[in-house]
């Protein structure tokens, strides 16, 4: 495993785990996957991951049961990441949801509490005021955000006097916004990118195709998974599997190695058994060249969904079978 190169309490895997799916049914693992839960937390411990990413979302706190049950004694020594749903996110509401989420994960601090999602009405000098009295009483380690913009990164920043160590969003080979100014701030200001859903939710697995689509509600809701979009991605996948097959690797492997070229940048991606989760794992040796790294940019490029809009009337019609 390999870690970021920063002054961290406790050092932050290039890999960590993100467990959106612990404890939620829309992912469709079914019921037996709490008992595994446990088990690739375990196994993700061997393999020298820190990072543990929640949120009090998911699973509406079952996730951080789940996970703090698994790590047990060993939650002291990993970074434990939880989130605020921002739904009236003043101080003493973000005081008070803290305090529940570190007694469902059984932890005395949580070392980095992040607000889920920016307010729209809520301003963050609030918000991180009730942040800062959390970090001085102790319970608070680093404090975070996600899915905010670098302007208001910066000024949540600044509204809570110390830095805000992270900002989690989505970023992939085909979600890569932030690579236009969150990463290159990252890492002029020693901070970090949360890389989540890295795979695009499964996407750039190379499992799916136009004939054989996931399962799921929170795929079968990505408009990335319309027939008509994996199709298109065909290209991407050769393209990932050719990468893949220099270095003894899977097309996961390689996209995941993508994002992490980025110093400043881990990824959480979730796990759906152990192996995954060793395969993940492993991600993080990988080296990609100055080549193959442009031909996977080029890949990225030339790929174009149907998103947005233009989307809605084919996801009804996949829906309903039409």
């Amino acid at each position: 495993m390999r870690y970021v190169r920063l002054d961290t309490p406790k050092p932050i895997s290039k890999i960590g785990l993100g467990t959106w799916q612990f404890g939620s049914r829309e992912w469709g693992y079914g019921p037996e996957y709490e008992r595994r839960a446990a088990e690739i937390v375990r196994r993700a411990l061997d393999l020298g991951v820190t990072l543990f990413d929640t949120a009090e979302l998911y699973g509406f706190g079952r996730s951080e049961r789940i996970l703090g049950a698994a790590l047990g004694d060993d939650r002291g020594k990993v970074v434990v990441a939880s989130k605020i749903f921002p739904l009236l996110p003043v101080a003493p509401v973000v005081q008070q949801r803290a305090v529940a989420s570190a007694a469902r994960l059984g932890v005395d601090g949580i070392d980095l509490y992040q607000v889920h999602q920016a307010n729209p009405v809520v301003a963050d000098t609030t918000t991180m005021r009730g942040m800062r009295s959390l970090q001085d009483v102790g319970l608070v380690g680093e404090v975070g955000v996600s899915n905010y913009g670098l302007r208001r990164w910066r000024f949540a920043e600044a509204a809570l006097g110390r830095r805000v160590l992270s900002n989690q969003v989505r970023y992939s080979m085909i979600d890569r916004g932030p690579e236009e100014d969150l990463i290159p701030y990252a890492e002029q200001a020693g901070r970090i990118v949360i890389a989540y859903s890295p795979l695009a939710q499964g996407f750039l697995s190379g499992r799916y195709d136009a004939t054989n689509p996931p399962a799921g509600a929170v795929r079968r809701a990505n408009p990335y998974f319309l027939p008509e979009n994996l199709e298109r991605g065909t290209a991407l996948i050769a393209t990932l599997r050719e990468v893949a097959d220099a270095h003894d690797a899977t097309p996961s492997q390689i996209a995941l190695a993508y994002v992490l070229r980025h110093p400043n940048v881990v990824a959480i991606p979730g796990a759906s058994g152990v192996e995954q989760m060793e395969r993940n794992a492993a991600a993080a040796e990988i080296d990609l060249t100055d080549d193959e790294y442009a031909a996977l940019v080029a890949a990225a490029r030339a790929f174009r969904p149907v998103t947005g809009l233009a989307a809605v009337p084919r996801m009804v019609r996949a829906r309903l079978g039409r």
